[in-house]
C-alpha cells in the first residue's frame, strides 16, 4: 500500500506531502490543475519512462519520495532480495532528477538502478487508464492474468518442470551428437594411434630403465678393453707369474740368507694373494658388463621409439600407457555411440511426451477459465451500459516454452455481429475505460498487495454509468488501496478519502497544490463537479445526496 508521497520541485509542484490511506482515494480538480503531475511524479519515483524535463523552473533538482507498507509475503520482497536490499514493514523509494538530466535512485537508502525501481513498481502499483500500456492493454501480460484468474499455479509448475526436463534431454542428446561427430571425424586417427601404441606397448617407468641400461652398455664398450688388459696384467700370464718366479727364486736362497729373506717372502706371498683377488674382481666386472652386441642397438631403438611416440602425442613417456587407455576409451565410446544415441532419443521422446501432456492439461485449464472469465466480464459490462459488448478470451497456438503452448489475448466486440479485436483498437475511450474496469473487477484476486491507480477511467460516462463505475472502484478498494483520478461526481462521492488538486499563480509563478478535503470541503468540491464554476445551494444538496447514498451503500 502507498502510504505517503513527497514531491519537491517537480514540474509545477514546489513542495507537496500526501498521506494516502487504505480504501478508495479520489483526486479531483479542474482540467489542467495538475492531476497528471501527481502521476508523473509517482511514475518517476517508480522508474517509469515519462517526461524528459521534470525539474521545476528555477530549481537545481527535483526529488520524489514514496513510502509503501509491505506485508511479510509481499511479492516485492523477491525483487528486494535479489537487489540485496533489506526491508522490514516499510519500503522507501527516493529518486532525484538534476537540472542537467542526471537521475539517481535509492531504496531504503541503498543506491539502486532504474531497472530495480521498475521491477519493484510491477509488484507495487498497477496503472489503468485509456493509455494503459503497462497493465491490461498489454497483450504480453494477458496469459499471466488468465493464469492468475484460473489458479493454474500447480499445473504451470508442472509444465515448467517438464519443459526443463525436455531442455535437459535435448541438451544431452545434442552434446552426445556433437561428441559422436567429433569422434567420427578423428576415427581414423584414433584407430591408427591405438594400433601404434599397442604395437609398442610402452610401460610406465620403461623409458628410464632403458636409458639406464643403454648408459651401462655404452660404458661397458668404452672400458671393456682396459678391463681385459688389466685382467691379463694381473693374471698368471702377467704380474702373478713374475711374483711366483720371484717367490721360487727367493725361497731357494732363503736358507743361505739366514732369515734375511723371510720378510720379503711374506710380502710376496701377500702380493700374490692380492693379485689373485684383483684378477677375480676384474673378471667379475667383465662378466657383469658382458652383453649381447645387439642388445645395445635394440635398447636404443626401443628407447628412441618410446620418446618419439611421446613427442608425437604430446605426453610424457611414462604417460603413454594411460594415453593409450584414454584413446581406447574414446574408440569404445564411438563404438557404443549407437546404443547411447538410442537411449538419449528415448529419453528425449519421453520428456517431450511428458511436456506435451502437462502443457495439454494447462491448455485445458486455460480454455475453461477463459470461458468463465469472458462470461464474468461480459456480465460486469451490463451495469456499465455496455449490454451489447462481449469480451472474448482467445487461446492460440504458441511456440513451446516454459509457460506452455498457448498465446492468450483479450479481445472485444462492442456490437452484435461485429468482429472481435484487441482492446485498444476496437473500443472507444469511454468504452475502453469500462472494459478495463470490468476486467479489473474480475481479476481483483491477483492484485492483492498492489496499489491500483485509475487515471480518469470514468471519462466519457455519466449518470448511472458513472455511479456503476464508482461502485466497482469502491468494491475493488475493499481490503486494499485504489487511487482514482476522476472528473465524475458519482465516483468522487464513493471515495473514502478525497483530495482536490488546485493551480495558483503568485508572483508570476504557477504552482499546483493538493488539499485534503474535510466533509464540508467534499460537499463543495462535488457540488462544483456537478454545477461547474458557479456552485449553487441546489448543487450542494445534490452533492450531499450523492455522499449519503455512497455512505449507505
Amino acid at each position: 500500500m502507498l502510504r505517503a508521497l513527497e514531491i519537491r520541485d517537480i514540474l509545477l509542484i514546489d513542495r507537496l506531502e500526501l498521506a494516502f490511506r487504505p480504501g478508495l482515494n479520489v483526486l479531483t480538480g479542474e482540467t489542467g490543475a495538475g492531476k497528471s503531475i501527481l502521476l508523473d511524479a509517482l511514475g518517476f519515483v517508480l522508474g517509469w519512462r515519462g517526461r524528459a524535463e521534470l525539474v521545476r523552473a528555477g530549481a537545481e533538482q527535483g526529488e520524489v519520495t514514496a513510502v509503501f507498507d509491505l506485508s511479510p509475503d509481499h511479492p516485492a520482497r523477491s525483487v528486494l532480495d535479489e537487489a540485496g536490499v533489506t526491508a522490514e514493514d516499510e519500503l522507501i523509494l527516493r529518486r532525484v532528477n538534476t537540472r542537467d538530466g542526471r537521475k539517481s535512485a535509492w531504496v531504503n537508502d541503498r543506491r539502486v538502478s532504474g531497472e530495480v525501481l521498475r521491477a519493484l513498481s510491477e509488484r507495487l502499483v498497477e496503472l489503468h487508464g485509456q493509455h494503459d500500456d503497462r497493465g491490461l492493454l498489454n497483450p504480453r501480460g494477458h496469459r499471466a492474468l488468465l493464469d492468475a484468474f484460473a489458479g493454474t499455479g500447480p499445473a504451470l509448475d508442472a509444465v515448467r518442470a517438464a519443459w526443463s526436463a525436455r531442455r535437459t534431454a535435448e541438451a544431452a542428446r545434442a552434446r552426445a551428437e556433437a561428441s559422436r561427430e567429433a569422434l567420427l571425424a578423428e576415427e581414423d586417427f584414433l584407430r591408427h594411434a591405438v594400433a601404434e601404441l599397442d604395437r609398442l606397448a610402452p610401460l610406465p617407468g620403461e623409458e628410464a630403465e632403458l636409458d639406464a641400461r643403454r648408459r651401462r652398455m655404452q660404458a661397458a664398450v668404452r672400458i671393456g678393453d682396459d678391463l681385459t688388459r688389466a685382467a691379463t696384467a694381473v693374471s698368471a700370464d702377467g704380474a702373478e707369474r713374475l711374483v711366483t718366479d720371484a717367490l721360487r727364486w727367493l725361497d731357494g736362497a732363503a736358507e743361505a740368507a739366514e732369515g734375511r729373506l723371510d720378510a720379503p717372502l711374506e710380502a710376496l706371498a701377500r702380493a700374490l694373494d692380492a693379485l689373485g683377488e684383483a684378477e677375480q674382481g676384474v673378471r667379475a666386472c667383465l662378466d657383469a658388463m658382458e652383453f649381447d652386441p645387439h642388445a645395445l642397438e635394440q635398447a636404443e631403438e626401443r628407447l628412441f621409439a618410446i620418446r618419439a611416440l611421446a613427442r608425437k602425442h604430446g605426453v610424457a613417456p611414462d604417460d603413454l600407457s594411460a594415453h593409450a587407455d584414454a584413446l581406447r576409451a574414446r574408440l569404445a565410446a564411438l563404438d557404443m555411440a549407437g546404443q547411447e544415441d538410442a537411449r538419449l532419443a528415448a529419453d528425449l521422446s519421453a520428456a517431450e511426451a511428458a511436456y506435451a501432456a502437462a502443457a495439454g492439461e494447462l491448455t485445458a485449464l486455460r480454455a475453461s477459465a477463459a470461458q468463465r472469465l469472458a462470461k464474468m466480464v461480459t456480465a460486469e459490462l451490463a451495469p456499465l451500459r455496455m449490454e451489447r459488448a462481449i469480451l472474448a478470451v482467445t487461446l492460440a497456438a504458441a511456440e513451446p516454452g516454459p509457460e506452455g503452448l498457448d498465446a492468450v489475448t483479450f479481445e472485444v466486440s462492442t456490437n452484435p455481429g461485429a468482429p472481435a479485436g484487441p482492446l485498444n483498437r476496437i473500443a472507444s475511450g469511454g468504452e475502453l475505460s469500462r472494459f478495463l474496469l470490468a476486467l479489473k473487477v474480475c481479476l481483483a484476486r491477483q492484485s492483492e498487495g498492489v496499489t491500483m491507480i485509475f487515471d480518469e477511467i470514468d471519462r466519457g460516462v455519466g449518470g448511472a454509468t458513472a455511479d456503476a463505475v464508482g461502485r466497482r472502484l469502491a468494491a475493488l478498494a475493499e481490503g486494499g488501496q485504489v487511487l482514482a483520478v476522476t472528473h465524475s461526481p458519482q465516483v468522487a462521492a464513493r471515495g473514502g478519502h478525497h483530495w482536490r488538486v488546485e493551480k495558483s499563480v503568485a508572483g508570476g509563478i504557477t504552482t499546483s497544490v493538493v488539499l485534503p478535503l474535510d466533509p464540508v470541503g467534499r460537499v463543495d468540491e462535488i457540488a462544483r463537479m456537478l454545477a461547474g464554476d458557479t456552485v449553487s445551494e441546489a448543487a450542494r444538496r445534490a452533492a450531499r445526496v450523492l455522499l449519503d447514498e455512497a455512505r449507505a451503500a
